[in-house]
């Protein structure tokens, strides 16, 4: 049974992330979570809670279309989750922003403890980390 809604909550936080609804995802967060995004660009690194969430509202501007998340497999054992699934999102410039991820989400108590995630990070340094910076956002970093 955990195991369900585990998964339940995993989509709950991709869908409030593509839709740039912090106060959904942060009802999915444990206090203390975190991300981190594999690969070696500069958006790679770990974040914590807080920078998560402000990330999330910075899309509000940034990817007006929401990522439109195709979610492809979903895999559940124990406390993770895996997501994979293809965004389809225009960029507020109109740069289209078309990625490929894998989202490993490990769980404590029903909220997500920590998210790793695997995704083209080159293509996020070339489209969405200067729109991230020219909006004065601290984001690529967090912590």
């Amino acid at each position: 049974m955990p195991t369900e809604a585990n998964k339940q909550t995993a989509l709950t936080f991709l869908k409030a992330m593509s839709e740039a609804d912090a106060a959904t995802q942060a009802e999915c967060l444990a206090p203390g979570a975190f991300t981190v995004t594999k690969g070696f660009a500069g958006v790679s690194g770990t974040r914590n809670r807080e920078t998560m969430l402000a990330t999330v509202e910075a899309f509000k501007d940034i990817v007006p279309t929401g990522f439109r998340p195709k979610v492809e497999r979903v895999i559940a054992e124990g406390e993770t989750v895996m997501v994979e699934w293809e965004g389809n999102a225009q960029l507020c410039d109109g740069t289209p922003y078309c990625n490929q991820y894998v989202f490993v989400f490990s769980f404590e108590n029903g909220k997500i403890k920590r998210l790793d995630e695997y995704f083209c990070t080159a293509l996020a340094d070339r489209t969405i980390m200067p729109l991230l910076a020219a909006k004065g956002a601290e984001l690529a970093h967090g912590n």
